[in-house]
């Protein structure tokens, strides 16, 4: 769980140069966890790529069947 969770927070730091396409696949694939860190971590990476490009994120969270908890960390400070 600790890799996984990992493998979705490794571009965090990355800003403009996020790989979404990465981070959209890594989400895809971890998006029906029942783990609370996983969920947590994949709504923080989203939120944080939101900061640099909110339409792709919001976009995606839009198009993305998400569990509650990553679609509220994603969109937190996106009104």
């Amino acid at each position: 769980m600790w890799l996984n969770r990992s493998a979705i927070l490794f571009q965090l730091s990355y800003k403009d140069r996020t790989n979404f396409d990465v981070l959209k696949l890594v989400c895809e694939k971890h998006k029906m966890s029942t783990e609370f860190f996983i969920q947590k971590a994949i709504g923080w990476a989203l939120r944080e790529y939101a900061k640099t490009n909110p339409k792709a994120v919001r976009s995606f969270v839009a198009q993305t069947v998400l569990m509650p908890l990553s679609k509220k960390e994603a969109l937190k400070n996106l009104s």
